[in-house]
């Protein structure tokens, strides 16, 4: 872990490196309806940017289309069920355009440039060169990529591994990008080496919501699907960015505003998801500029404070039933739960005083929401990374699931817990064995099926992986897409350790960070995106992935390769492993040569993958059997469990703020596509902090004041950010909130939650001061 101390972040080479600060900075709170007019101008301008203009049109006729179209790269959003063909958004379109540039980063781009002047670009000037275009490795003597063929690659991968003197000396991370056949390839191959460190970005975003479900439910995933999301009458949505994170949900809370539903957010911003919208493919309501409500109340907790909020309903859902026997399902309660008792005594033994105090959020409020919860037939909570990325992220989730028990919303029609995960595949890589605890029975299966001895010892997640570069003990990082060096916490450690390693690979489309952070070797090998034909010797390929809500449907590209030299993803597996592994039975070309051959074997192996080839072939595809939306409880005692945790003591010392990151508007989880945030109203910065204005005037500051921000972390060791400007936002007091990856310096490695291992990158405690 991170020694005690103080670190600072070095600008030069950092996310923000490079950064162009002759543009004048703007804010200017934003009022107007999210999606509508602002996304299609929006767009129109990205495409014109990028040079997209016929190309770009095309593909958003080909995205999220249930007969040979690819899936969006972007969100996990489910698909229209109705088939709708315009089934699309903003950022998606974005995400698209900016794989399908013309762009390249070629040998000639390489040769001119080192690393060293590579590593004071911003990350939008990295990614903006374009798509890179054949295999490079590291040549110290020069500091440049230079060439190097796929065989050579392979060679070199294959020997540092066939080397190590322990294979859990190497490390697999995996974005959530990957489709579900090269996710299974590539977890074979580290279990196949011996191995289970399959750190991915699940441990740093939903690694809460899948433990808090599967001890609650027996099951890691949300249990309801979209036609859930039609038919219910309450929606709580708490912690979640929908118009920037998971935009085609605008659609289904316009819907649920025209049925008659209550929709409730609870989020310590109100964003704008949280007022009112206008849907791109509704034209009359484009034609007449005529906005939607998408809530009827907003709910604005501390930060963190969303445990005592829930805690406060659940208490007055309780209060109410004395009353009113109604207002819990008892039959429910008595045949499919363990453990109310239990949570019925915290609840009454937690205070209005307390649940308060910790939430930020006044009983009157609180009721206010209860009320609604108590007048819904059916429910869902939907929730998001502002739920999780806290130390007390699994006790909130179950709280969830305690409020959705008290009165029996689970397993019927339009009720139901419903986490909003944000990579288009990063459920379906943990469903398909990304999973650094993989459970026993799975294993069984595997060596079963595929005739190898996978290791049983569980393995390194992601800061773990992080504290093993660092200590010596992982010698190879093996990154499947993503950016691994910019996503991850504490960035100046994990730059180190990164650099401690021995070899470093990194499978991309795009030039990034950790290109430019690497090991004392390094390799960049160049694969087919989403959007791209995959033709193998059985002809053009499909992969398939799985949404948020557990449909599993194909995936087939449409444009020619940015180059003859890309290879897909599970073609680079196969290479990989047939050089690492060379005595190895498992048919690695012959998976690659068709993707059906990979899938009969994943029917073997993987729960609810029976009949794969014929079933994920079907409209739509298929959803995968959860019990317990059956009311079949995989748990110890065969029931839903009522947890019974106590509050968090969310209070904080004086002079010290709780600050959150997050993401801008134009921006994907680390791809960044402009300085602006166009629904908080900023015009070219980043490099901000937003804060309550009452907080500012105790600092005496003033709109684009430049201030330091440190973090003080649970070692005591300190991280700092410098002239940083402040903006002045509705956030609750004690609160402030920042962008990522520029902030992930701010979270020390070791500030990761005992419950879920996660960072707690929306949990900081930090001190704001001008800057000298």
């Amino acid at each position: 872990m991170a020694e005690s101390g103080h670190a600072e972040f070095d600008p030069d080479e950092g996310p923000s490196a490079g950064r162009d600060n002759h543009a004048e900075p703007g804010f200017r709170p934003y009022h107007h309806p999210a999606a509508g007019w602002g996304a299609a101008k929006s767009v129109t301008r990205f495409l014109a940017r990028e040079g997209e203009g016929i190309t770009g049109p095309r593909a958003i006729l080909k995205m999220n289309h249930e007969d040979g179209g690819f899936d969006c790269p972007g969100c996990a959003w489910p698909d229209d069920m109705k088939g709708l063909h315009l089934d699309i958004c903003e950022n998606g379109i974005k995400h698209v355009a900016w794989e399908m540039t013309h762009k390249r980063v070629d040998r000639e781009f390489f040769a001119a440039h080192t690393v060293t002047e590579l590593s004071r670009w911003s990350e939008f000037d990295l990614e903006n060169q374009g798509r890179l275009t054949e295999p490079m490795s590291y040549d110290p003597a020069t500091d440049r990529y230079v060439p190097i063929s796929w065989q050579e690659a392979f060679e070199l991968i294959g020997r540092t591994l066939r080397e190590l003197d322990d294979p859990n000396q190497a490390a697999f991370y995996t974005s959530g990008r990957l489709g579900n056949e090269p996710t299974f390839l590539y977890q074979l191959l580290a279990r196949e080496l011996g191995t289970n460190n399959l750190p991915d970005c699940s441990n740093m975003c939903h690694e809460a919501s899948g433990r808090a479900l599967q001890a609650a439910l027996g099951t890691g995933k949300g249990t309801v699907d979209l036609e859930d999301w039609e038919t219910t009458d309450a929606l709580f949505i708490l912690g979640v960015n929908a118009a920037s994170n998971a935009p085609r949900m605008l659609t289904a809370l316009v819907e649920a505003h025209k049925r008659g539903a209550e929709i409730v957010h609870i989020n310590p911003l109100v964003e704008a998801a949280a007022r009112r919208a206008i849907i791109p493919h509704d034209f009359l309501q484009m034609a007449t500029f005529r906005a939607t409500p998408t809530s009827s109340l907003n709910l604005q907790p501390r930060i963190g404070g969303d445990m005592a909020l829930l805690r406060g309903m659940a208490k007055a859902v309780l209060e109410d039933a004395r009353s009113n026997p109604k207002a819990l399902d008892i039959e429910f309660i008595d045949r499919y739960t363990a453990g109310f008792e239990d949570y019925r005594a915290i609840c009454a033994a937690t205070s209005w005083t307390d649940i308060e105090r910790q939430s930020g959020v006044e009983v009157a409020d609180i009721r206010k929401a209860a009320r609604v919860y108590c007048d819904a037939d059916r429910s869902i909570v939907s929730w998001c990374l502002g739920v999780t990325q806290h130390e007390h992220g699994v006790d909130t989730v179950r709280e969830i699931v305690n409020l959705l028990l008290l009165r029996g919303n689970l397993g019927r029609e339009g009720a139901g817990p419903s986490p909003v995960r944000g990579h288009s595949n990063v459920q379906g890589n943990r469903t398909c064995g990304i999973d650094h605890r993989p459970t026993a029975a799975f294993l069984d299966r595997l060596a079963q099926v595929c005739g190898i001895d996978p290791p049983r010892a569980h393995g390194l997640d992601t800061v773990s992986a992080i504290d093993g570069m660092q200590a010596g003990r992982v010698k190879v990082f093996v990154g499947m897409g993503g950016n691994f060096a910019i996503a991850a916490p504490d960035t100046a450690y994990t730059f180190e350790a990164l650099r401690k390693c021995e070899l470093t690979v990194q499978v991309s489309t795009k030039l990034n960070r950790s290109h430019l952070v690497h090991g004392k070797r390094a390799v960049i090998l160049p694969c087919l995106g989403r959007t791209e034909k995959d033709e193998q010797r059985g002809g053009l390929q499909e992969t398939s992935v799985e949404d948020s809500m557990s449909m599993v449907h194909l995936s087939k590209g449409m444009k020619k390769p940015a180059s003859p030299h890309l290879l897909s993803e599970p073609a680079i597996i196969a290479g990989i492993a047939r050089a690492a592994l060379p005595a190895s039975a498992t048919p690695w070309e012959y998976y690659v040569e068709d993707y059906d051959r990979i899938r009969d074997t994943m029917a073997q192996v993987l729960d609810g993958f029976e009949d794969f080839n014929r079933r994920v072939r079907l409209p739509l595809g298929f959803r995968i059997r959860q019990p317990a939306r059956e009311l079949v409880f995989r748990t110890p005692s065969g029931r839903a469990e009522f947890s019974a945790a106590a509050l968090p003591d969310l209070t904080h010392e004086p002079g010290t703020l709780t600050l959150a990151t997050m993401r801008s508007h134009d921006q994907w989880n680390t791809t960044i596509y402009s300085d602006n945030d166009r629904y908080r109203g900023v015009k070219n910065l980043r490099t901000l902090i937003f804060m309550n204005a009452d907080d500012m005037r105790e600092r005496g500051l003033r709109q684009f004041d430049e201030v330091d921000i440190t973090s003080i972390a649970r070692d005591g060791s300190t991280r700092s950010l410098h002239k940083y400007k402040v903006i002045p936002y509705d956030i609750p007091p004690g609160c402030a909130a920042g962008y990522m990856p520029e902030m992930n310096v701010l979270c020390a490695i070791g500030d990761f939650s005992t419950q879920s291992d996660q960072p707690i990158m929306k949990n900081l405690k930090v001190k704001v001061e001008r800057s000298a």
